[in-house]
Formats: C-alpha cells, sequence, structure tokens
C-alpha cells in the first residue's frame, strides 16, 4: 500500500492528525463520521423505495388485471416453475446449502422490484437503437438489455443478501445469483402473459386466455436464461467478496460474462427466425435447450470444482481435528 511520506517517516512518533494521518477527535469529526454512515445507510433504503415507486407506478394497472382475471396470475407463476427448478439445483450443488430462506426471499423480492429501473432503461434504450437499421436491435441487446438487466439483478444480491453473515461461500454467490434471476424471470413473464392478453383484447379476439397462455409457455423458455446469466454475475460476486483486493475487477468480469451471454441469446433469437427456413416453437425448445445446456454446462463445471475443493478442505478439516483430539 501506497504511503505519505510524511506518515511514512513520523507515523510512529509523531501526532499527525489533519496533517497525514486522521481520526475522529472532534465533533465535527464524529458529525462527520455519522453523516457519511447515515448516507452509505441511507442509499441502499433510497434505491429500494424508488424502485418500489416505480414499481407501483408501472405495474398498477396490471395488478387490477390479475386480480380481475387470477387465472393470469396463474400463468405467470405456471411459467417461471422451469426457473424454479433450476434455482432449487443451483442450490443443491452448494456445499453448504447454509443460505437462510430469509435471505433468498429479499433477494428475490429486491430483484422483482429493481426490474423497475430495468423497464425504463430498455424502453428509453429501445427508442433510440430501433431508429437504427440492420443493426439497431443487436446494438440494444449488447449496449443496454444485457448490460443493465445484469446490473439490477446483481443489485439485488449485492444490496442484501452479500452482506449476510450466511454468505460465506464463494459458491453462495451463484445461489442468490440465482433466485436475483427467478424474481426477474417472475416478473418479467408476468408482464409479458398480461401484455398478450390486453393485446388480444384489444384487437377483439375472444381468446385473450388462450394467447396468454400461448405466451406464458414461450416464456417458460426464457426464464432459466435469467437464471444461469446472474448466476455467472453472482459466483464472480462471490469470488470478489473473498479477493478484496480485486473486487472491482472480479465484479466488471461476472457482470460481462452475464452482459455477453444474455445478450447473445437475445440476438439470436430475434435474429434467426429472420435467416432460418423454419422457425416455431419446436425449433425455439430445440434452440433454447441447446444454448442453455451449453451456459448451463459451463456454470456447472465451476460449481462443481468449487464443490471438490471444498469436500477436500472439510476432510483435511477434520482429519486435523480427529488428530488433535487423538493426541490430547
Amino acid at each position: 500500500m501506497v504511503r505519505d511520506p510524511v506518515k511514512a517517516a513520523f507515523g510512529d512518533d509523531e501526532d499527525l492528525y489533519d496533517v497525514a494521518d486522521w481520526d475522529a477527535r472532534s465533533a465535527l469529526d464524529r458529525l462527520s463520521v455519522g453523516i457519511y454512515g447515515g448516507l452509505r445507510a441511507s442509499f441502499h433504503v433510497l434505491l429500494i423505495v424508488l424502485a418500489l415507486v416505480l414499481f407501483v407506478v408501472q405495474l398498477s394497472f396490471a395488478a387490477l388485471l390479475v386480480a380481475d382475471q387470477p387465472r393470469l396470475g396463474v400463468l405467470a407463476l405456471a411459467s417461471a416453475v422451469p426457473a424454479l427448478l433450476l434455482v432449487w439445483f443451483v442450490w443443491y450443488r452448494d456445499p453448504t446449502r447454509s443460505e437462510p430462506l430469509s435471505a433468498m426471499a429479499i433477494t428475490f423480492v429486491l430483484s422483482i422490484l429493481f426490474a423497475s429501473f430495468a423497464a425504463v432503461i430498455n424502453g428509453l434504450g429501445q427508442a433510440v437503437f430501433g431508429a437504427i437499421p440492420v443493426v439497431g436491435m443487436l446494438l440494444f441487446f449488447f449496449l443496454v438489455v444485457g448490460p443493465i438487466e445484469e446490473t439490477v439483478k446483481w443489485l439485488a444480491i449485492r444490496v442484501y443478501a452479500y452482506k449476510d453473515d450466511a454468505f460465506n461461500t464463494v459458491v453462495d454467490g451463484a445461489v442468490y445469483g440465482a433466485v436475483a434471476g427467478l424474481g426477474f424471470a417472475f416478473i418479467e413473464n408476468a408482464i409479458y402473459v398480461i401484455q398478450g392478453f390486453t393485446n388480444a383484447a384489444q384487437a377483439g379476439g375472444v381468446q385473450q386466455l388462450q394467447v396468454a397462455a400461448m405466451t406464458a409457455t414461450g416464456r417458460a423458455l426464457v426464464g432459466p436464461g435469467h437464471v444461469l446469466y446472474s448466476a455467472f454475475a453472482g459466483y464472480y460476486l462471490g469470488l470478489a467478496k473473498f479477493n478484496p483486493d480485486d473486487w472491482g475487477p472480479i465484479v466488471v468480469k461476472g457482470l460481462l460474462i452475464a452482459a455477453l451471454i444474455h445478450a447473445t441469446y437475445n440476438s439470436l433469437v430475434t435474429y434467426l427466425p429472420r435467416i432460418l427456413p423454419v422457425w416455431n416453437l419446436l425449433v425455439l425448445l430445440a434452440f433454447v435447450a441447446v444454448f442453455d445446456g451449453v451456459v448451463g454446462y459451463a456454470l456447472y463445471r465451476k460449481i462443481v470444482r468449487y464443490q471438490d475443493y471444498y469436500d477436500r478442505a472439510d476432510a483435511a478439516e477434520r482429519t486435523e481435528a480427529a488428530r488433535a483430539a487423538t493426541e490430547d
């Protein structure tokens, strides 16, 4: 660590308060400490409050519609089942499995709330990039959708679960990342299902629920992707937590990986139908299975590798404890 030359030369022999060293001594010092602590604590609170306000503004009509048509809520829940199963698998592969339900639930809710930030920014970005011919959507996915959506899911972990004592292994980050992805996928699916219903109603269709069900089926294929992308970002957040000297670059690496995978998926499902002679639900299902399979396997290899080292460390600790007990 770089040290001021005055502090390096006289730090042990001289009182360098307010010269080259500092500690809280005066009333103003203590006030400054209090204000800084309050700002740090209130930032996350303000972030959550702002997200809640946006959430209420954006989804008030949707909530009323679901209250009138409960089956829309059921369809939204059903569309999140594949993502939920994937979250369970990531949690199951965590060798500690010690994440409290409260921390996972809060991460889930925060991801739903923070999705409102992504909705606003994506809406503005699509208006700008949508005007660019041919490559506009490609740029939109890589410069806006991928980075923004993965960042808001990352925030859902960072605001609360990251600071919890139960977040005590690298791979815990992948678990909380998966939960954040589930929350985001759930609210995104719900919005698409409701939009499908309302669009069918405005078009004068009589099969609104059928359209909503078809939308829910398609969105069920998307949910696992959200879980996988944010699990990658969460894994690297966990790695950063236990490597604080390189915290920033590690976090950026995780977000870049998640955003690039996310944007690649969006780009392929947007442009492939324009290229392939046949594109239907079966082709989409095959594509998603291959794409998510490759991404999921890469994440699986990371988690399994960590689990192998964890098991070896645990075995060594038990052996050492047994040896110490024998010597006593």
